[in-house]
């Protein structure tokens, strides 16, 4: 028999015991819950480029020099606009996602928000601009040509020396566009789908120049030192360009007026010569395959 006393005291024991469990389970939730807050889960940032584009952006098998995993794929991706994504990324407190898209596909992927942004060597065209919101640049680019150091046209000192020159450059570029059809009389073919197509139109022959920037025409002497810069800068004879087509700027959705702000922000901490030392870096790694 339980006497009364033994009764009460088993009772305020198990009702003790029974307060302590809900207590420990409310602290535990809260914990939880405070470490939910305390760390919320990273977002990612999704960049598009070529991938194809040295010195700006190029593919190559491994990790090295800092390179980054490509979306959906076993490659990684390097090259200037990848040191750029990458402080970006960093500087946002974001994850960083590499997608490789075709030139032409890159702004179509930003205006349905395939990805948040591209960091492709663009140049800030108004045309771009109806289209999709650019940062301020990130790099600005002058224009310069690029022959083969036996061709006819090695010792030009303008546009008037090219006259007649069978050219080329990159589909969709202001080189082609805008660069090529001022040069007199050029024999201008059809644009190249890849900057690197562009060049081994030009080693191979086919034509007798193209029309490129100088971080592209630089990194194209470390795989084909047969060629050779042809830089007017400073002359009257020089391509006739605005500052819109010569400036390179990350492109955004008009819809994320958010993501461009904070990368411009980013961008506000560098200066001309910090953009000049990370090319010279990216130039300096780029694989000869590029």
């Amino acid at each position: 028999m339980i006497r009364r006393g033994e009764f009460l005291m088993k009772k305020t024991i198990l009702v003790v015991l029974m307060v302590y469990i809900a207590c420990f389970g409310v602290f535990a939730q809260g914990t939880k819950e405070s470490a939910a807050t305390a760390a919320p889960e990273k977002k990612t940032l999704r960049v598009a480029m070529e991938c194809a584009y040295a010195p700006y952006n190029w593919t190559q098998t491994d990790d090295s020099n800092g390179a980054v995993p490509i979306a959906d794929s076993t490659d990684y991706a390097y090259g200037y606009d990848v040191m750029m994504a990458k402080l970006i990324a960093e500087k946002l407190g974001y994850n960083l996602s590499i997608v490789k898209l075709d030139w032409d596909s890159l702004v179509p992927a930003v205006q349905s928000g395939t990805v948040d942004c591209v960091i492709a060597g663009q140049s800030i065209t108004s045309d771009r601009l109806q289209m999709v919101d650019f940062t301020t640049p990130y790099y600005y680019a002058s224009i310069v040509t690029l022959t083969n150091k036996d061709s006819k046209y090695a010792n030009a000192k303008g546009l008037k020396d090219l006259a007649g020159a069978t050219a080329t450059s990159q589909l969709g570029t202001i080189w082609y566009d805008n660069c090529l059809p001022q040069i007199p009389n050029a024999k201008i073919l059809p644009a190249q789908e890849s900057a690197p197509a562009m060049l081994v139109a030009l080693n191979s022959k086919r034509v007798d120049i193209v029309c490129t920037d100088m971080p592209t025409a630089q990194a194209a002497l470390v795989a084909y030192p047969n060629m050779k810069i042809l830089d007017f800068a400073g002359t009257d004879d020089d391509y006739q360009v605005s500052q819109e087509e010569i400036n390179i700027g990350v492109s955004v959705s008009k819809k994320n007026p958010e993501l461009t702000k904070a990368i411009n922000g980013v961008l506000a901490t560098l200066t001309v010569d910090d953009f000049n030392r990370m090319m010279n870096e990216a130039i300096a790694v780029q694989p000869l395959s590029n």
